[in-house]
């Protein structure tokens, strides 16, 4: 792709042009040089929208959820853009990607653009190129964008260095208070939120999450240092409509209390923290494949043949790697 291509293609991102976003997408979800290029033209342009993360086990109702909050953020003028991440097969490499299917209502939408994407192996609920294309719908103008994340269990923690706002979906019979707890979710989110309200358990859910933040576990980020806001518990039921104006209200005004403490800037700071270091590991792990034929080999034998230890072939391998590192430049 041509500089002017780059420029032209990243002119239809600031217009909104869909045909624009979407090909922007596809090529940061690649590790191209053209991808370089593009997301940190993209990345100039980013940073005034809303990214609300939604996490919680899977049958949880996430993506009824998400609908439906969008359906309200809609009424109330704002535009939408969804990042719904499905896992993949460890096998193919495929997947579902059936978000797309609970959320066909809003096809003739052009205030609403879905994106869907699969983990391709990567942990913590989030695929890698995840933030990039929340870059993308930022740049393009969207007010909001919801991060729908895989719902994988106790790994599923990577939102709380993705989201400004974390939504953390529990439902009745399905045992998530416990997971709640092992996961370690009580402290990552903003905002719980009981699904399947209009079940006659889900009162029960309520009670023990409530209860649990009123023991001391008040929740809030670590290291964020966010005060006084006092994590509510909020039942809704997608299918009704029950409870989810009061969660897009709620969201709102989290979203003003970021603003007013100064906790978005902190918040905005460690997600840039966290996406550094990613693409660190990233870029690490990239090097190290290309050693494989090479260096690795080598100690690979030495610690078959236990002439050295893993440790120490694992330092001998960086060290040629950073040997190596003015040739990759």
């Amino acid at each position: 792709m041509s500089a002017d291509s780059v420029a032209e293609l990243i002119e239809g991102v600031l217009a909104g042009t869909p045909r624009a976003v979407a090909r922007a997408m596809s090529i940061a979800e690649g590790r191209s040089t053209q991808a370089t290029e593009l997301m940190s033209e993209i990345h100039r342009h980013a940073g005034k929208a809303h990214v609300v993360g939604i996490t919680g086990v899977p049958g949880s109702g996430k993506s009824t959820l998400v609908a439906a909050m969008t359906r309200i953020l809609r009424q109330q003028g704002k535009t939408v853009g969804i990042v719904a991440i499905d896992p993949s097969s460890p096998f193919s490499g495929g997947a579902i990607l059936g978000d797309r299917v609970r959320m066909t209502g809003f096809a003739d939408d052009e205030g609403v653009f879905i994106r869907s994407m699969a983990t391709r192996g990567a942990l913590g609920g989030l695929a890698r190129a995840s933030l990039d294309i929340v870059d993308v719908f930022d740049a393009a103008g969207f007010d909001v964008v919801l991060v729908e994340t895989v719902g994988v269990g106790q790994d599923e923690v990577d939102i709380v260095q993705a989201a400004h706002s974390v939504l953390v979906v529990s439902a009745p019979g399905l045992g998530d208070e416990i997971q709640a707890i092992k996961a370690g979710v009580l402290e990552i989110a903003d905002i719980h939120v009981v699904s399947k309200c209009d079940r006659s358990d889900a009162q029960k859910t309520v009670n023990e999450l409530t209860a649990m933040l009123g023991l001391g576990r008040q929740g809030g980020r670590q290291g964020t240092g966010e005060a006084g806001w006092a994590i509510p518990v909020i039942p809704t039921s997608a299918e009704t409509g029950l409870g989810v104006e009061e969660l897009v209200a709620t969201i709102n005004n989290h979203y003003a209390h970021l603003e007013q403490t100064g906790e978005m800037e902190q918040r905005q700071r460690q997600i840039l923290e966290m996406r550094i270091i990613k693409t660190a590991e990233d870029m690490l792990r990239e090097k190290l494949l290309r050693e494989r034929d090479g260096r690795l080999q080598e100690l690979l034998e030495r610690a078959f043949n236990r002439d050295t230890d893993v440790r120490t072939a694992a330092s001998d391998l960086l060290d040629a790697i950073n040997g190596n590192s003015s040739d990759d430049k």
